[in-house]
């Protein structure tokens, strides 16, 4: 066994082309190391709807030059194989250890093809790519980035030529011309022939980024934002500054690229300690509000003052921020009755209350902007993870530049009437209800503990959580609501309460998520407290037996 495991690692080890990869595969070699061999060559990472996404390293269970060379050879096949052989394929990357070589690989083989590349000319956000797709009539498009996952990782996005990523069956697609690949020396992968794209596309996506907001409404918001040390800075200032909001006030530590995140132990504006240098920057600069991009700035995160808070700041759930949003757009006049808010299944139920309340169309999807992105007639799309789509026709996907200018822009109006977004979070719940969400989420090392905790709730779904009876129970992988089919359980739970939880595995990282809402009436602005309260109390105790019965 120890042979067939050296043997298939000599023969990988022969035909990579990355110098370091190669010498960390002949030390592992050299070492006899079994236990870190069996790990890199256990198997193959999985294409599918999230494309690629793993620990850099050697081996085909890592992200390294030859996986991505497959991938990219496997994309090209399904391209030409469906008749768009001719096709530009547009291509960026974050600041991420060998996001450069990554899209440069792409690139290559895209040329050796037959297609047509172009790279976009530096790290850039996400956004910028699924804009670019768009705006260059491109075939489909490739995101080198692992967004806000740790600095070991890296990943692989693919889009399609509607700016949108790929979903079923595309992605079983891909995956079987990524798997027909032969050796690496089978793939031609010349030295140029692709375009490095100029300043022109970041001008016309800056451009783009003004139609989010309403002609002379107020810009006055102060902002302090951090990139995580993403590749947000340079193109959030930018936008700030076309939009004619003031300069906003950068987390200094956190304003640079880094692919080794050196102040956070993860780059995600919601995980625990990541936003303390941001709240420290925020104590002393004062500003209306604070905004976090995650590394790739797809996602946009948002704090507001909070005296209660001990670092005298709150952040905002992504749920609220959502709602928020929602809410801005109907007050702007912006939805119009033809347009369509949307959002996936694990985000709150308040955002069809709004669209109801505003004769707006209202649509629940998957989980995911790959599914968010294809509502028909689309006008504004979010997710609870921080992703928000306020401009369909431009970005099919989140962007959290475009999200970042219609939140000042809300806050700059509600300053102006000497108002702020916790007082607007206030006046939707007492127009629809206290909509309180919350979220256990365990990260774990086995990805199979994730698998026997869902076979566990399958097994031996909950009869009750909080004291409430569970009165459905609906297991998400046969397909539900007119849904596809997905890994995931929902239940409604009995009382006045609303309650809902849903409990799915995550796409993008070693996780898995539960998501939990109640819905407390308020009859008036003086039982907002005790209604906060009584909701904070439920969702601790829904958690907790969550946790029991799925045995995490």
């Amino acid at each position: 066994m120890q042979q067939d495991l050296i043997a298939r690692a000599e023969a990988w080890l022969a035909e990579d082309p990355d110098g370091d990869t190669r010498a960390e595969l002949r030390r592992l070699i050299d070492s006899g190391d079994a236990d870190a061999l069996a790990e890199r060559f256990s198997g193959t990472l999985q294409f599918g709807t999230a494309g690629l996404r793993g620990e850099l390293g050697a081996g085909p269970m890592r992200m390294n030059r030859s996986v991505v060379i497959r991938a990219a050879a496997g994309l090209a096949a399904y391209l030409k194989a469906t008749g768009q052989g001719g096709g530009l394929v547009v291509i960026g990357y974050d600041a991420r250890h060998k996001s450069a070589d990554f899209a440069r690989d792409t690139a290559a083989v895209m040329t050796g093809a037959g297609l047509r590349a172009a790279v976009l000319p530096r790290p850039l956000p996400t956004p910028l790519l699924a804009f670019a797709i768009r705006h260059l009539g491109a075939v489909a498009g490739v995101e080198v980035t692992a967004s806000h996952n740790p600095p070991r990782d890296n990943g692989y996005k693919v889009y399609l030529g509607d700016g949108s990523q790929i979903v079923p069956p595309m992605d079983g697609e891909i995956a079987a011309g990524i798997d027909a690949v032969g050796p690496l020396d089978s793939v031609p992968r010349p030295e140029d022939g692709w375009e490095i794209l100029g300043e022109e596309v970041l001008d016309a996506y800056l451009e783009r980024t003004d139609a989010v907001l309403s002609p002379g409404s107020p810009r006055t918001a102060r902002v302090v934002h951090t990139a995580l040390h993403g590749v947000g800075t340079q193109t959030l200032n930018a936008a700030f500054a076309r939009a004619g909001f003031p300069a906003p006030v950068p987390v200094a530590e956190q304003a640079e690229p880094d692919p080794d995140f050196p102040t956070v132990a993860f780059p995600n504006p919601e995980e625990p300690g990541a936003m303390d240098l941001a709240f420290a920057t925020a104590r002393r600069a004062a500003p209306d509000i604070v905004i976090a991009n995650d590394p790739d700035a797809d996602r946009c995160a948002v704090a507001v003052p909070d005296a209660d808070a001990g670092s005298g700041w709150r952040m905002l759930r992504g749920d609220e921020v959502g709602a928020l949003l929602a809410a801005h757009l109907v007050n702007k006049g912006a939805a119009g009755t033809s347009g369509v808010f949307a959002e996936s299944i694990v985000s709150s139920s308040l955002l069809g209350r709004i669209a109801e309340a505003a004769g707006v169309g209202y649509e629940e999807t998957l989980t995911g902007f790959k599914w968010i992105a294809r509502v028909e007639g689309l006008r504004y799309g979010y997710e609870e993870a921080l992703g928000y789509c306020v401009d369909p026709d431009g970005v099919r996907d989140k962007d959290g530049i475009t999200a970042a200018l219609l939140v000042a822009e809300l806050a700059s109006e509600l300053k102006e009437r000497g108002r702020g977004l916790a007082d607007l979070l206030d006046d939707l719940a007492l127009a629809h209800g206290l909509h309180a969400t919350d979220q256990l989420s365990v990260r774990v090392k086995d990805l199979s503990l994730i698998a026997r905790a869902m076979d566990r709730l399958r097994d031996t779904p909950p009869t009750a959580l909080a004291g409430l009876a569970v009165t459905s129970a609906e297991d998400l992988s046969a397909g539900a609501s007119g849904l596809p089919p997905t890994d995931g359980l929902r239940y409604h739970l009995d009382g006045a309460y609303r309650a809902r939880v849903i409990v799915r595995p995550s796409g993008t990282e070693p996780k898995l998520k539960c998501y939990l809402e109640a819905v407390i009436p308020v009859p008036t602005t003086a039982d907002l407290p005790t209604a906060r309260a009584h909701a904070t109390k439920l969702l601790t105790t829904l958690k907790h037996d969550l946790s029991q019965a799925a045995g995490i």
